[in-house]
């Protein structure tokens, strides 16, 4: 019996690394366990970003009336925040303390942050519902400091946590451990998004403030528990008579590595393209394709389903050697495929072709996402690890967030001047105004393939190097 149960045992481990992306992520200096606990923080943050941009923006302005520019401004309030990711990762680069530790206090920090807007939200939504008699303006003031307490602390745990990350992983393990805790927050937020649907689907504010409560504890435990005994003391690295590099010098020092300032414009332009249609993809399911409100639900789960296929490939083909430069161009490729098979769904009237299309839209920024954040972590071995993450993570949320207000406003542009026949009575269809956003976003595709072909060609990253025959070296820079 004993010799069988070997021979299964050692089946399972032959098949995990060939059909399980994850199976073989941990390291001796980074086991699973531990690598799993590490990744909760990343399940906050996920948590977070559900509750900010889905469940309040919805309640707020259908359940408590509050007016959706208002909400739309106070759901921006956390990009305030984004560009200090490269200032908190320098910081936690250059961090002084008789403890020794340089990652823990940030990523603590940035939990209390977290659970005071949390904590301050409940209060808040009690005046703007009505229900007191405080002016509702103090409920407005209350709402977007809460806002900014969350914002400001899931950037400033994941910037930490990522950094922290980057130290514990061995260098030729980081594309794993990176997709890894991708995918972990990606399941964070659909797991968050499935628990608040059913805990709200008896709508009342009690439980909607219960539920927020509860966000609050869930977030101190499962940052908690991603802390434990994670880094270790080193009172020699943050000892207090040690010199501090200013930001600045470090940032000039950054910057002139070659590549590094183009490896940001590339996030920069690839992020806005693949985020300018968040908010947009849903309505135009249900306006242009007639498809119902649970159809359109099942959006998130096939952007989802392709953003872990994206995760898992790319953490396959880098860790045998591929170059994330490649890689990041891919994805843009695949999305400027995504982009034009949404457009082609509305004249031919296809919902299948338009899934594909959403299915392939999170596949492309799953590769471009992860690409990207590994070259950051390449220039990284060069650099101090927290400063390079926090760039990168300041350009991307910085981005994203631009690009999610502009498309909306330039759908609802469109769509006005479109509605007064402004545009012509070949532009009177509702789809042109989902149109123009798509084909926008196509042009910032090509734009991000156009400045990521001098890096390709320049890539000096000797473990990344790949034999592909595919390049993009011969396009105009």
């Amino acid at each position: 019996m004993k010799r069988a149960s070997d021979i299964v045992v050692r089946g399972i481990v032959a098949l995990g690394p060939r059909f399980l992306p994850f199976a073989d992520v941990a390291t001796r200096e980074l086991p699973l366990g531990r690598l799993f606990r590490l990744s909760l923080f990343q399940v906050s943050v996920g948590m977070a970003v559900v509750l900010l941009n889905g469940t309040l923006n919805r309640v707020m302005i259908v359940e408590l009336g509050v007016a959706s520019w208002l909400v739309a401004l106070m759901v921006s309030i956390p990009l305030v925040f984004a560009p200090l990711r490269a200032l908190i990762g320098h910081r936690s680069d250059n961090h002084r303390s008789f403890l020794g530790w340089r990652r823990v206090p940030y990523i603590w920090m940035g939990t209390l942050l977290q659970f005071g807007g949390l904590a301050i939200m409940p209060f808040a939504l009690l005046i703007l519902s009505g229900d007191t008699h405080g002016p509702v303006v103090i409920g407005h003031i209350a709402a977007a400091l809460a806002f900014l307490l969350v914002g400001a602390g899931l950037h400033t745990v994941q910037t930490a946590g990522l950094a922290l990350a980057t130290d514990l992983a061995p260098a030729e393990n980081r594309p794993r451990v990176v997709a890894f805790l991708y995918v972990m927050l990606l399941l964070g937020m659909v797991a968050s998004a499935l628990v608040f649907g059913l805990l709200l689907s008896n709508f009342s504010q009690i439980k909607l403030i219960q539920v927020i409560q509860g966000a609050a504890v869930v977030t101190m435990l499962l940052n908690l528990v991603a802390l434990w005994k994670q880094e270790a003391r080193n009172p020699q690295h943050t000892a207090h008579h040690l010199p501090r590099v200013a930001l600045r010098d470090a940032w000039r020092q950054m910057s002139r590595t070659p590549g590094t300032i183009r490896l940001l414009i590339v996030v920069g332009l690839g992020t806005a393209a693949f985020s300018m249609q968040d908010i947009l993809l849903e309505p135009y399911g249900g306006e242009i394709l007639g498809l119902s409100v649970g159809a359109t639900t099942m959006l998130t789960a096939l952007l989802a389903s392709g953003s872990l296929c994206g995760f898992a490939l790319a953490a396959n083909v880098l860790s045998r050697g591929h170059d994330p430069y490649r890689l990041a161009a891919n994805g843009a490729l695949v999305g400027v495929a995504a982009f034009c098979a949404v457009i082609f769904a509305s004249p031919l009237e296809s919902s299948a072709l338009f899934r594909t299309g959403a299915a392939l839209i999170g596949f492309g920024g799953g590769l471009f996402a992860v690409g990207t954040l590994i070259a950051a972590m390449a220039i990284a071995d060069r650099h101090p690890v927290g400063l390079v993450i926090g760039a990168w993570g300041g350009v991307q949320a910085t981005a994203a967030g631009l690009a999610i207000a502009s498309g909306g406003a330039i759908r609802d542009g469109v769509a006005a001047l479109s509605a007064k026949g402004a545009l012509g009575p070949a532009f009177a269809d509702p789809a042109t105004a989902y149109s123009v956003v798509y084909h926008i976003e196509i042009a910032l595709l090509f734009a991000t393939l156009i400045a990521i072909g001098p890096l390709i060609r320049l890539s000096n990253i000797a473990r990344f190097h790949s034999q592909s025959k595919f390049g993009l070296a011969e396009l105009p820079t």
